[in-house]
């Protein structure tokens, strides 16, 4: 199973695909989408919209993850972000991938194991997780590849459970569903 994870923003959007064989998970690519402040957000919008569609149609993932959007100070900044997350999703929906999405606390309880993780501690479990130390990678390709590992980490703890309704995120069982995870 191939997964394409975003984390959309209007000045950068990150994409992570990983891929999962034999029950381990794999990198398959990532990148940014640097967007230029000064175009209009149209503009802005339809890169997002383009390079998420090139993404999909190049590493034909089998499903798409994208943050949800959170209420900040700005409504403006929020209001942006969430046109952001829609040309993602319609680009998904244009590629008949099925679309989850996850809060930021969930992504981020999913890779560190505390829902209030800083980004770098995002970006260093996301390393680790994918065996990538030795690579530099941005926060917003980290975020999303977290986007991705959260996704496949929520599947993973669903079909386990034998009922696609029901979520199970105790770290009790996390851990009898994951003893591969755990450092000692």
């Amino acid at each position: 199973m191939r997964i394409i994870g975003i984390d959309p923003g209007t000045s950068v959007t990150g994409i992570g695909i990983v891929e999962q064989r034999n029950e381990k998970i794999y990198l398959i690519h990532y990148d940014s989408i640097s967007l230029n402040s000064k175009e209009s957000l149209p503009v802005r919008l339809k890169k997002i919209y383009d390079e998420c569609l090139i993404c999909i149609k190049k590493f034909k993932p089998d499903e798409f993850a994208i943050e949800t959007a959170f209420y900040g100070k700005n409504i403006q900044s929020t209001l942006k972000l969430g046109q952001a997350r829609g040309v993602a999703i319609i680009a998904a929906l244009n590629c008949n991938l099925n679309i989850s999405e996850y809060s930021p606390r969930e992504v981020k309880k999913s890779v560190t194991g505390s829902g209030a993780s800083s980004k770098e501690h995002v970006q260093y479990m996301v390393k680790s997780i994918l065996s990538l130390r030795e690579r530099v990678i941005e926060i917003d390709s980290s975020d999303a590849l977290a986007v991705a590992l959260c996704h496949f980490y929520c599947r993973q703890n669903v079909f386990h459970n034998g009922n696609s309704k029901i979520k199970n995120n105790s770290w009790k069982f996390f851990i009898e569903q994951n003893p591969g995870r755990i450092k000692k």
